[in-house]
């Protein structure tokens, strides 16, 4: 036996300890440890977090899920591969229903047919009107062809359609003529007379001196394609040109260009990407259960021009294969209700106001909601009070809230449907996989102590490219550095999970106090006679802004100024208690149900004189 000298035996130890040492970390199971330096700043969102890891107001997702690299045209490719025979889309108003293959083949020729037209990739197309096969249709079609699709309010009159054309310098437009009070044919008459001229696809207008064609849904029109010519123009040539094109797209290339709503001035068109939409759809699948539930159906009454109907809706049905169900071209609540139990849909989408409307239809109590186990309740500011109505009262159980911006391609929190009564009412969830957040104060830029109010930033894949030939405005609004600046004021909780506070130019600065509405909102939402409580600032002499509560009473209920006051007292602080109340029928909404602060704030300070 060789028994090693003691200088050989002690190096020996020491490297073999470092050695251990090293492997340890291999050995030690993975652990969150609360102030750790990683965990400090990361939750792994592969589930909603169970342990308090943050330390402060900065979060980033990690996941066990890779970003997808594909096209839009690739992710449809692969669904309908995997699931052909199951429904894609139930329009249930014009009774059209398609299956995954189905769709596939109208999504080709239509795509062929906008190539037969003259369009080429990275060419704009607009698509004006309300929910409609064709919208979903063309959704897909430009995206296979490299067309970048240009998403236009269905409620634009004609000079916003004029600014929003002109700004992005659309090649074609696609609308039906006509919907409700809007006349689109003749407003598109108006902005380019030559049209009754022209050759369809050859139209050379002064005002908008790109746009070449006008494609009709609905009826034939001088001088306009018919949606069915499009159908029709793809020859054996567009088809291997389409085929061609497909090694030439990449999933950076913009393609689709929302126009932000416009609730604080004039709409800027936010451009995404393949890569910003595919995975954002992805993400939002994955958190709400997709992957596994066995066949997810979709109640859609959000409007596709939309990004939580284009994407939440669209995309997520191209990436996961759910069934998609419209109820109606416009917004209907007791047609929501309808598909809801006609089509037995298992998810529903909508804004708060869409769901006050569906509770607070006159026979609600008789439609059978039984199939509907979740849904996404977003799009604007969500009240506690109505998100324990949607599950007591239409037994909604697994509804998630989310916030995002168009400008991230939209979701970057989400709840999720497991989540208790307290994360659903109080928050918009937690940050979504391999996105970045940070809570900073306002002046300084300096992250905030966790728990404090600040504004949110968000950096990741899902930053919108720019804003469509407006440099100065991108940069305004994302740093050097990738971070885009939200303008909304929120907190984080030590899980990640997040807390919207309200607008930063929402936030009513009274003789010097900071106030923000959503949380006199919030409590609003807890009488019972409320049916809706929007609070904004108006001016006053003295302090500067006072506060105003604008409310919807519950039908049939009265109630006073005074009622509203006493009800507040003891209960929020004396300078959040609203100066002024004004009962109102209704409030300005956006098409999307977003209520416009600018214009209530106009309409309040006008009724106070």
């Amino acid at each position: 036996m060789i028994i090693p000298t003691a200088g050989f035996g002690s190096q020996f130890l020491r490297r073999n300890s470092a050695f251990s040492a090293a492997l340890r970390v291999f050995r030690t199971p993975w652990t969150f440890k609360t102030g750790s330096p990683i965990t400090a700043r990361a939750i792994h969102v592969d589930s909603a977090p169970v342990v308090p890891t943050l330390t402060t107001s900065y979060v980033h997702g990690t996941s066990s899920w890779s970003l997808l690299h594909d096209t839009v045209a690739e992710t449809l490719q692969k669904t309908v591969e995997r699931l052909p025979d199951r429904e894609a889309v139930v329009f249930v108003q014009d009774g059209i229903r398609k299956t995954f293959a189905e769709f596939q083949q109208d999504v080709d020729q239509a795509a062929a047919g906008l190539l037969a037209l003259g369009l080429t990739k990275g060419d704009r197309l607009g698509m004006w009107g309300p929910n409609t096969y064709e919208w979903i249709l063309f959704q897909f079609a430009t995206a296979k062809a490299g067309i970048i699709l240009v998403s236009l309010n269905p409620a634009y009159q004609q000079k916003e359609v004029e600014h929003a054309l002109l700004k992005v310098g659309c090649k074609a437009v696609v609308c039906p003529s006509e919907f409700k009070t809007q006349n689109y044919c003749d407003m598109l008459m108006k902005i380019c007379p030559e049209i009754e001229k022209c050759v369809p696809g050859d139209l050379k207008s002064n005002r908008l001196p790109e746009l070449r064609s006008v494609i009709i849904l609905d009826s034939r029109r001088p001088g306009m394609f018919h949606f069915e010519d499009v159908m029709q123009a793809g020859e054996s040539q567009h088809v291997k040109q389409l085929q061609d094109l497909q090694a030439k797209l990449s999933f950076d290339d913009p393609i689709n260009i929302q126009f932000t709503s416009g609730t604080t001035g004039a709409p800027k068109g936010a451009t995404l990407s393949h890569h910003n939409i595919v995975n954002n759809a992805y993400f939002i699948g994955k958190r709400i259960g997709y992957t596994w539930k066995p066949h997810p159906r979709v109640c859609v009454p959000v409007p596709l021009y939309h990004c939580f109907g284009s994407v939440g809706g669209g995309m997520v049905m191209g990436v996961h294969g759910i069934t998609l169900v419209f109820p109606s071209t416009g917004y209907n609540g007791k047609a929501n209700l309808q598909a809801m139990e006609s089509e037995r849909c298992t998810s529903v989408y909508g804004t708060p106001t869409m769901y006050v409307d569906m509770l607070n239809q006159p026979d609600f109590a008789k439609y059978d909601l039984s199939s509907v186990e979740g849904g996404i309740m977003a799009g604007s500011p969500c009240p506690a009070e109505l998100v324990k109505k949607v599950v007591s009262e239409m037994g909604i159980k697994e509804m998630t809230i989310g916030y995002g911006t168009t400008e991230n391609s939209p979701v970057t929190f989400l709840g999720c449907p497991l989540d208790n009564m307290e994360r659903k009412t109080e928050t918009v969830g937690y940050i979504m996989d391999h996105i970045e957040a940070k809570i900073v104060n306002p002046t300084s830029g300096q992250v905030v102590p966790l728990g404090e109010k600040g504004e949110i930033m968000v950096r990741g894949y899902c930053v919108m490219l720019e804003y469509w030939y407006e440099q100065a405005k991108t940069e305004e609004c994302i740093t050097k550095d990738g971070w885009y600046k939200t303008g909304d004021i929120a907190s984080l909780d030590a899980y990640g999970y997040c807390k919207i506070d309200g607008r930063i130019k929402d936030m009513i600065i009274r003789g010097g106090e900071n106030i923000y509405p959503a949380e006199i909102e919030q409590f609003l939402h807890t009488h019972p006679k409320v049916k809706e409580a929007q609070v904004v600032g108006v001016q006053d002499p003295r302090l500067g802004e006072e506060v105003c509560a604008c409310i919807q009473l519950v039908d049939g209920q009265e109630c006073t100024e005074e009622e509203i006051k006493a009800y507040c007292k003891g209960q929020i602080a004396h300078f959040k208690i609203p100066r002024y109340i004004l009962f109102m029928n209704s409030f300005p909404l956006t098409v999307t149900g977003k209520i416009q602060k600018h214009r209530l704030r106009e309409e309040a300070e006008k009724q106070l004189g």
